[in-house]
């Protein structure tokens, strides 16, 4: 299939062109159709499947029919409600893009700034808002937000923001909107918690999922290596020097872990910047910024920050800390190897991370080459060196989670 085929009006197919776009995406395929009929919907899907596109375009599409050329006083049509501000900006960009050849206008808001530009602009009108849920709420209370002309209410990321504690601002937001509106909810996984907000918001949704969690990108070449826990430091620094790596995603567990990998890495000459909840807005934005630029070599995140992180081109990700729920890894990994790029996905695990990596190896189902031939193995020894781990299956394992169990229980049914 191609853009030309999704019977888009001629301002936004040159827009999509002029990007470089010809076919959709599985989930673009799927989804544009599905919105452009003013369904509901429910869409799965990892990131870096191109999901904002997925919303964007037709909400675009029927925002201009509506609209047209009219001179009438602007009033907020779409409303999109994402969990960050890296997140927020990145939406707002690809709203313009696709909409510079139309008359409608876009407003990106968020905390952590002054709300007095973002007020400026509300107050000469906007078509398109997207939002982080407290700056939104915090704006409807002092009465510079109407919503009652909403057309279209995307919940993007919806997972995340359950993970951020959003869910109870989210069903605020939804019960400042109209009843008749035309509801949309994206996430990478569907919780328990996730599948219930859809059921209570959503009307008859029509359901969407490409890439199964499951699926790991066949470009990516992945790497796993048995480490003592206590010389994982001296691991990455090695490896980033000896092999020379640039532009390298680092994954820690915590937010404490990843600002002492940080430390570490600048006491022997790495740039390198930490990136997670406890930082302010203006600092992590700063902080990415810098990263894309390529002015700072290695990116420590956890894995709720890494969320606003969107580099086409980026080569590396390490997983300094494995995860303990299997389907993380496979977002985490899907950093690199996007937009048919290459990239190299590099663990480490620890002797008590073993019941984590056995969970992932059942999930993703594919044989990830070991390098064993570095100073910085397991005292013991690793698995490969002779000693038999013990199973992840074994009841009363101290390391399995019980996130872990829930996602095996509902893995058949994800809506």
């Amino acid at each position: 299939m191609l853009f030309e085929d999704l019977s888009l009006s001629k301002s936004i197919q040159k827009a999509v062109f002029e990007e470089g776009y010809l076919n959709p995406t599985p989930i673009q395929e799927k989804s544009i159709p599905i919105v452009l009929e003013g369904r509901d919907l429910i869409g799965c899907a990892q990131t870096g499947t191109g999901k904002t596109a997925a919303f964007a375009i037709p909400i675009i599409h029927q925002l201009h029919r509506i609209v047209g050329s009219s001179k009438k006083a602007k009033v907020i049509r779409a409303l999109v409600v994402t969990p960050t501000r890296e997140l927020a900006v990145q939406i707002g960009q690809s709203f313009d893009t696709y909409a510079k050849y139309t008359n409608l206008t876009q407003l990106t808001i968020f905390g952590g700034v002054s709300q007095n530009p973002q007020v400026d602009a509300l107050k000469n009108g906007v078509d398109i808002l997207v939002a982080t849920p407290g700056r939104l709420l915090d704006l409807h209370k002092q009465g510079f937000l109407d919503l009652n002309h909403l057309h279209t209410l995307v919940l993007d990321e919806a997972d995340q923001m359950l993970d951020m504690g959003f869910i109870n601002d989210v069903k605020k937001i939804v019960k400042l909107t109209p009843k008749n509106r035309q509801t949309l909810l994206f996430s990478a996984t569907m919780p328990i918690a996730i599948r219930e907000l859809a059921e209570m918001f959503l009307q008859d949704p029509e359901k969407v999922e490409v890439s199964p969690v499951s699926s790991t990108a066949e470009n990516v070449e992945q790497r796993i290596y048995f480490v003592d826990k206590t010389e994982k430091r001296n691991l990455l620094y090695s490896l980033i020097k000896e092999e020379n790596l640039s532009n390298v995603l680092v994954f820690s567990r915590t937010k404490h872990g990843a600002d002492n990998v940080v430390k570490a890495l600048r006491k022997k000459d790495i740039p390198a910047e930490a990136i997670h909840g406890d930082k302010s807005q203006n600092a992590r934005q700063r902080v990415l910024d810098a990263f894309k630029n390529k002015e700072v070599g290695v990116l420590v995140a956890t894995d709720i920050a890494a969320r606003g992180i969107d580099i086409e081109q980026l080569p590396y990700v390490i997983n300094f800390d494995l995860p303990n729920i299997p389907e993380t890894y496979v977002h985490r990994i899907g950093r690199t190897g996007r937009a048919g790029n290459g990239g190299i996905a590099i663990s480490f695990c620890g002797k008590d991370e073993l019941p984590y990596w056995k969970d992932i190896q059942k999930l993703i189902k594919v044989d990830v080459k070991t390098i064993a031939d570095h100073p910085y193995q397991w005292h013991s020894g690793s698995p490969e060196a002779g000693e038999k781990p013990k199973s992840s299956n074994r009841s009363g394992g101290a390391h399995k989670s019980r996130k872990s169990t829930n996602a095996k229980k509902n893995k058949k049914r994800w809506y």
